[in-house]
């Protein structure tokens, strides 16, 4: 069976400072010099050396505010490779004499220009390379949709 225990500090009421010897001791943390690690290095201790190696003092790098898109690219060969997978799934769509392509459905939002172009696409993607763009229109299709990078630094 349970007893309950009287509190401690009930017991110790006319006993100034509780058990924890002076006055001073036993207020938060300043009575051991700070929590953790506080005070390190600035005092004249053993620990002294081995905290100026880390970033231990001070404020470190900054914290971009532009925003951060993550790029997943794809090349043209890869495409074309793929083309009839993308078709059977109707993913691409072929209008006109031009294979149709939203990037962003396939899962890739930048196209970038490796391999050659034997067809006509029209690609609408947000981000695409200069080479990219130069071979889809020299094989007459065209790229659209794309981002003004500019526009979006500001």
């Amino acid at each position: 069976m349970t007893v309950n225990k009287r509190k401690k500090n009930t017991r110790q009421r006319g006993h100034k400072t509780h058990g924890w010897g002076a006055k001073k001791k036993h207020r938060g943390q300043g009575h051991r010099g700070g929590r953790g690690m506080a005070g390190t290095g600035k005092r004249a201790d053993s620990k002294k050396p081995s905290i100026w190696k880390e970033d231990y003092f001070g404020k470190h790098g900054f914290v971009s505010k532009t925003p951060k898109v993550k790029i997943n690219a794809v090349n043209i060969s890869y495409l074309e490779e793929h083309l009839n997978n993308y078709l059977s799934n109707d993913l691409i769509k072929q209008e006109n004499g031009f294979y149709s392509v939203e990037l962003e459905k396939i899962g890739f939002n930048k196209l970038l220009g490796d391999g050659k172009v034997s067809m006509k696409f029209k690609i609408k993607a947000p981000y695409a390379s200069k080479t990219a763009i130069e071979k889809v229109k020299e094989a007459g299709g065209e790229v659209i949709g794309l981002v003004n990078i500019k526009k979006l630094a500001e």
